[in-house]
């Protein structure tokens, strides 16, 4: 007699049920050759589905030894159990069991999948199934699309994709009419003649009929074994033989992608309200650097306005020094002398009064600065009408003076020109417009204060009557340190007075500060920014916790057809980083359309993206699709098929 293909010996089954069990099989022994066609029947609650479950490899018996070909099924894991289905089982089942987003095609094609095969030809294949099945012409139809003697034929095709030896039936005429139905059982027929060890799970007795052999459980036991015709498998079984497979290096990989797109695609709406919070932390974390980015470029161009590597010397130990005003050593002489040094570009004079300013019936209070003839390029002023003066009208203390924007609004409001060429009175002197500057803020409230700007010599003369500058700037020259260039002119010039009668600003101390400043706002706000993408990495863990409880089914037939567990994880793995990644790009498209309006209302500053923010931000998207993927991922590889097929 030929070696058994299945031999069960002692089989026992129970679940828990309370503080107790329900034992649903006692005591199985059952041997089945290869190529026989068996049908196990029994009532409802028999135990005959449980019993199937466990030939199947789907579920594990509590008691007694399971072989199949010769191989205890008890010493296998689960990547093993999982093998053993894809190589040697097909499964019909009654309910299909198709994936409604799936064609024919695709549902066929799925065990394949999981062996590694082609996909030239595996889809090769499936067509050739259904041709054969009467289905040629429904290749590319939906599930729902097909009648129920359809669906059940395709079920079969995707079972005999692999060429599987044994096909485990569980009532597959239940379900359908009884024309489809006897259809059906034809084809399970010529299965069994071309070599298949065909098994049935049934209660109808017109179905028992069709097999060879007829095995009654009942209450979990067999009570009857009987042979409906003679034995006449030796011919198949000789061509019955174990199907190998080959799978392809890396093809796991893409066919867990093919599939997670397949399934955002059929989901489209739960697909996007998954990626809704990822597209608006990743939106806000983007928007936010690009904010502050716009915003510290803006205020180091405003500090920029103030100087340009510039560093002011006054006089006195600091500001609101009240010694300050007797300090008699801060001279024009120091100026000359220190723009000698190898790392001033240039330096200028200074020294201010006030005074009231007329033309025509217009007066205002002003500030009238003396300067030296390099001030507007050591400030990087620009003259917008009419000229500076230069190192002649310094010496000969000419009674000319360039004034700001603010000063020509303010005069010459009613007049057609910038005023150049005009003559002013400041307080009891006359003064000539020879140009005017556009001059950018210098501090609160600067702006609004009306400027002139003369040669120093002429406000010392004319207003001050003293030889004393209030001030010195220096401009350093762009390769040179700031901080180096600071510590040089304070030692030059505390050789030069004999003592340190002054302070030094440098601007480059307010860039850092401020800088720095907006640095920590920008984190800050970020941080909250990052919560909120966190937020949405929980929104897409509890999303994919429901998809996974919607999807059981699916899961269950993916495992019976030959799905390990680490398929099924790296499937929803996938599927929660591909949701993730994509609202990334969403969310980084939608930062970008952000700032071009943000640009086109906003007249203060710009927003500047951050190529690596961007990166940053995509790969934190990655990142959370994993974190926050990987539990539903791995609650849905955990699941049992037997459980997962019963929620069907």
């Amino acid at each position: 007699m030929a070696q058994p293909i299945i031999q069960l010996s002692g089989i026992g089954r129970s679940y828990p049920q309370g503080d107790g069990a329900l034992t649903v099989l006692r005591d199985v022994d059952l041997s089945i050759a290869p190529g026989e066609f068996v049908a196990i029947m029994g009532a409802s609650g028999s135990g005959k589905t449980t019993l199937m479950n466990i030939l199947g490899c789907l579920d594990r018996p509590s008691t007694g030894t399971y072989r199949f070909a010769g191989q205890d099924i008890g010493t296998l894991d689960n990547a093993q159990l999982a093998a053993l289905r894809r190589e040697r089982f097909g499964f019909i089942f009654q309910r299909y069991h198709l994936l409604p987003e799936l064609t024919a095609l695709g549902n066929v094609e799925i065990p394949a999948v999981y062996r590694g095969e082609a996909a030239s030809a595996r889809r090769a294949r499936a067509a050739s199934l259904l041709d054969r099945l009467g289905m040629g012409a429904r290749l590319d139809h939906r599930p729902a699309a097909l009648s129920g003697g359809q669906q059940q034929r395709v079920s079969i095709a995707r079972a005999l994709m692999n060429d599987a030896s044994v096909i485990l039936a569980d009532e597959p005429t239940g379900a359908l009419d009884s024309r489809s139905g006897e259809e059906v059982l034809s084809i399970l027929s010529e299965l069994n003649a071309d070599g298949r060890t065909i098994i049935i799970v049934t209660h109808d007795p017109k179905v028992a009929a069709r097999a060879r052999r007829v095995i009654e459980i009942s209450d979990g036991r067999i009570i009857a074994d009987r042979r409906n015709q003679p034995d006449t498998a030796a011919a198949v079984r000789r061509q019955a033989a174990a199907r190998g497979a080959s799978a392809l290096p890396g093809s796991a990989f893409f066919e867990a992608l093919r599939m997670a797109v397949v399934s955002m695609r059929a989901h489209k709406l739960r697909s996007f309200l998954t990626m809704l919070g990822i597209i608006i932390g990743i939106a806000s974390v983007v928007s936010v650097v690009a904010l502050g980015e716009g915003s510290r470029q803006r205020v180091l161009a405003n500090i920029s306005s103030l100087g340009t590597n510039t560093l002011e010397v006054f006089p006195g130990r600091d500001f609101g020094d009240m010694r300050s005003g007797r300090i008699q050593t801060l001279v024009a002489s120091d100026a000359e002398a220190l723009a000698r040094l190898p790392f001033v570009a240039a330096a200028t004079p200074g020294t201010a009064a006030t005074a009231t300013i007329r033309f025509g019936g217009t007066q205002a209070n002003a500030q009238i600065s003396g300067v030296g003839a390099d001030y507007f390029t050591v400030t990087g002023s620009a003259i917008i009408a009419g000229r500076g003066f230069d190192t002649t009208a310094i010496a000969r203390m000419a009674q000319e003076v360039v004034i700001d924007t603010n000063t020509r609004d303010s005069l010459f409001a009613d007049r057609m020109d910038d005023g150049v060429g005009q003559v002013i009175y400041a307080g009891n002197a006359m003064l000539r417009v020879i140009g005017v500057a556009e001059i950018a803020s210098r501090g609160p409230g600067g702006s609004q204060t009306l400027r002139l700007y003369a040669p120093y010599t002429t406000v010392q003369a004319r207003y001050l009557g003293t030889s004393t500058l209030s001030s010195l700037t220096l401009r350093i020259a762009d390769e040179a340190d700031m901080a180096a260039a600071q510590a040089a002119v304070t030692d030059f010039l505390a050789q030069r007075h004999g003592t340190q009668d002054f302070f030094i600003f440098n601007t480059d101390q307010i860039r850092e500060t401020i800088t720095s400043t907006t640095g920590a706002l920008t984190l800050l706000i970020s941080a909250i920014a990052v919560i909120s993408l966190v937020v949405g990495g929980i929104g897409v863990m509890n999303i994919m916790l429901v998809s996974v409880t919607e999807r059981v089914s699916e899961i269950g037939l993916r495992m019976a057809v030959g799905a390990r567990r680490s398929d099924i994880l790296q499937q929803f793995l996938i599927e929660a980083v591909l949701v993730c990644m994509i609202g990334g790009v969403l969310g980084i498209g939608a930062a970008l359309g952000f700032g071009v309006v943000f640009d086109r209302f906003s007249t203060g500053f710009t927003m500047i993206q951050s190529p690596n923010a961007m990166i940053a931000a995509l790969v934190s998207s990655t990142l959370i699709g994993i974190t926050f993927g990987f539990l539903p991922a791995r609650s849905a590889a955990r699941m049992d098929p037997v459980a997962a097929l019963s929620k069907g």
